[in-house]
């Protein structure tokens, strides 16, 4: 996973496009991976990979369950 600090785009914009693109293609089909190996895949803050996430629970891609994970909405 690679995130361009000097990029445009903030990085949890192109963490939540990489995230969405992997729910596309199947990659992952049920749940995201835990935050906190999202956060070292990634090399971004706690607060950067929430804030990607915020994005994808406001497309209604994901929905968040506390003490359980991140879950890919079904469609």
């Amino acid at each position: 996973m690679i995130i361009d600090p000097d990029a445009a785009d903030y990085p949890f914009v192109q963490l939540a496009a990489i995230l969405r693109a992997r729910i596309e293609d199947g990659t992952y089909a049920r749940r995201l991976p835990p935050l906190t190996t999202l956060e070292a895949e990634s090399g971004l803050s706690p607060m950067a990979v929430r804030r990607a996430v915020a994005v994808l629970k406001e497309e209604g891609l994901v929905e968040t369950r506390p003490g359980r994970g991140t879950f890919v909405v079904q469609r």
